[in-house]
């Protein structure tokens, strides 16, 4: 089996694993109140998950 000659410090791995680009959430719109929401997700505004009630939300007095 293969060894390594030298040992590769830990900032020089470290920098070899950093090459990638973390994606961005895709964002869409409610279709019942129109808010931005996060695709999969219920709506933090209303509740609502395609188009059906999922969470009863409470009224703030």
């Amino acid at each position: 089996m293969a060894h390594p000659k030298r040992k590769i410090s830990k900032q020089r791995r470290d920098k070899r694993r950093t090459h990638y680009k973390a994606s961005v959430p895709t964002v869409a719109v409610c279709s019942n109140c129109g808010a931005s929401v996060q695709y999969h997700r219920v709506c933090p505004e209303c509740g609502y998950y395609r188009g059906k009630l999922a969470v009863e939300k409470e009224i703030a007095s």
